[in-house]
């Protein structure tokens, strides 16, 4: 059992930016996929970014494409989302996702059903 705690959220104003962390419990996390998705009052949770365990592949949502980068740090079992130019629309609830099948070095899980661990997620606001 994996437990996933994100922090660096909070309230913003447009054009700043922010990182979230995700801490993961246990050391083998650095062999999973690890992803952020995110949630707005009323949608659906979508997926924002995500990183092959090997580190050598990332994929981003287009809307964030540019502005955000996924990155980890296996010593410290910690991924983390850097947010740049933050926009009104990305305000949410940005969650921390680990996947822990066995894949290919260069797989980027992009569905959530293919994560397996959830933390309870970190609130981003960004004012107008």
């Amino acid at each position: 059992q994996v437990q996933l705690v994100e922090s660096g959220g909070g309230l913003v104003q447009a054009g700043d930016s922010l990182r979230l962390s995700c801490a993961a419990s246990a050391r083998t996390s650095s062999r999973y996929a690890m992803g952020w998705f995110r949630q707005a009052p009323g949608k659906e949770r979508e997926f924002v970014a995500a990183l092959s365990w090997s580190g050598t592949t990332t994929y981003y949502a287009d809307s964030v494409k540019g502005r955000f980068t996924i990155s980890r740090d296996n010593g410290k079992n910690t991924v983390y989302l850097r947010m740049n130019n933050l926009k009104p629309e990305d305000t949410a609830v940005y969650y921390c996702s680990a996947d822990q099948t066995y894949r290919s070095s260069g797989y980027v899980p992009r569905a959530e059903g293919e994560y397996d661990y959830w933390g309870l997620g970190t609130q981003v606001t960004v004012s107008s």
